[in-house]
């Protein structure tokens, strides 16, 4: 008995110290060696797994997400919840790839659509902190950001007049009457003469060749483009790509390692990304690449490489819920932008939405919604200061309004825990004591590891 403790002591010892010693002085994410090796700090969420989050406290939550996603033939989801700036809860529901038989876990990640439009916004916010550009800075022109040649001949000249606030705030002009041509590159293609797909140079040029539907600034309309404009107002400014920009400025320091920009194929989708499922009757549409074949727009029809910085972002609800504690001004964890960052990206105004949120009211609570082929998303902060966020590989009928079905699902989930554990998943010590408390009970059996899959 006396040696069997001494080995159990032993292995905890292991456990605890072992991250501890792969950490970088510079903060408390451990590292791993890749081929070649190049080392890249591991992802807070391959260090857990969905069982941590089998609770008690929760089963409710549990049973009012199966119930939703049955009623509305979702295929899988994954649901992290934050409170007081500690992420309590951390869950995937159903099949990443339903043929394969692969359930969602923690650390898969999603097409995130809109909400990209956060993180767009917040790389913008970190260039107006640096004072390499200002909110009132005008975009197109002789003295604009885009002085290329390539936007020289808008055919209404208001487009002169645009700011980098005005495609923050959806008020550059841009009419949403005729279909978007972010989601219809073959046909850009063909008006402008150029090879299909239609890049995002090529449709900003596709735009700029139409008449405004109103001054900018005197009202708003919704947007894709105005935020593709904005992928290169940080690109220019910048001096980099989009996403090195947004990785090294915003999501490395929230702490967010396993994000990129998406791929149009599931064939190409990243090792740990999900399979996308359409609604049983969607139809074929012709391939984005104007090719003579038909597809699923969530698998080749929709351009995604092309959206970036408008609806381009793949994610876990794990690293996004990581995201939304660094920008939402609260001192119970670090921002990666300033307190007036943050106050301006959720000031209210007339005839304009907030800076890369879809609503932020005078309450507290602020929301992005996301939806594609193939996907829907919420992401939320309560007034209480709860955050979520709900992410699904699963397009439905109700197109966008669908999210504000997930926000009535889960905040009523969420209100019917009426007591929740004291602990932070983000906290390595506490991810190291799951660890401790599966081997002292013998979780090391074959239907353990099988639960680690």
């Amino acid at each position: 008995m006396k040696k069997r403790n001494t080995y159990i002591l032993f292995i905890l010892v292991v456990i605890v110290l072992l991250p501890v010693r792969e950490t970088r002085r510079e903060g408390t994410m451990p590292w791993q060696r890749e081929s070649g090796g190049v080392e890249k700090p591991v992802p807070v969420h391959d260090m857990l797994q969905n069982h941590y989050s089998d609770l008690v406290e929760t089963r409710e939550l549990d049973r009012a997400v199966a119930r939703f996603m049955k009623q509305w033939h979702i295929v899988g989801a994954s649901l992290a919840i934050t409170r007081g700036g500690k992420l309590v809860y951390s869950k995937g529901y159903g099949h990443a790839d339903r043929e394969a038989g692969i359930p969602v876990n923690v650390n898969n990640i999603f097409r995130v659509a809109s909400i990209s439009k956060l993180i767009t916004a917040a790389g913008i916010m970190k260039l107006v902190e640096e004072k390499r550009l200002a909110l009132e800075s005008v975009v197109f022109g002789e003295n604009g950001i885009l002085d290329d040649t390539l936007f020289s001949r808008p055919a209404d000249r208001r487009v002169l007049n645009i700011t980098v606030e005005h495609l923050l705030r959806h008020q550059g002009g841009f009419p949403a009457r005729h279909a978007d041509p972010m989601f219809n590159p073959v046909e850009v293609a063909r008006r402008m003469n150029t090879p299909p797909p239609a890049d995002l140079n090529t449709i900003i040029r596709y735009v700029l060749g139409q008449r405004l539907g109103f001054a900018p600034g005197s009202s708003s309309s919704y947007s894709n483009v105005g935020y593709g404009i904005l992928t290169r107002v940080i690109e220019k400014v910048s001096g980099q790509d989009y996403e090195t920009f947004t990785r090294e400025k915003i999501l490395v320091p929230a702490g967010c390692h396993d994000m990129h920009l998406g791929r149009n194929l599931s064939a190409d989708r990243y090792h740990n990304e999900v399979r996308y499922y359409e609604p049983e009757n969607a139809g074929k549409v012709p391939a984005c690449t104007g090719e003579e074949r038909q597809v699923y727009r969530s698998d080749g029809g929709n351009n995604i490489e092309e959206l970036l910085g408008a609806g381009g972002w793949v994610a876990s609800p794990t690293e996004l819920a990581r995201l939304l504690l660094a920008i939402d001004g609260d001192p119970s964890s670090p921002d990666v932008l300033s307190p007036e960052s943050v106050e301006s990206m959720t000031r209210c105004r007339a005839n304009a939405l907030p800076i890369g949120w879809t609503r932020a009211g005078e309450d507290g609570e602020w929301w992005r919604t996301g939806t594609l082929a193939g996907t829907s998303a919420m992401m939320k902060r309560q007034g209480d200061g709860v955050c979520w966020v709900f992410v699904t590989n699963t397009s439905t009928w109700a197109g966008a309004r669908f999210p504000y079905t997930i926000d009535h699902v889960v905040t009523r989930a969420i209100d019917r825990v009426e007591e929740w554990p004291e602990r932070d998943l983000l906290d390595p010590l506490q991810r190291d004591a799951h660890r401790a408390r599966e081997f002292l009970a013998g979780e090391s059996s074959p239907a353990a590891r099988e639960r680690e899959i």
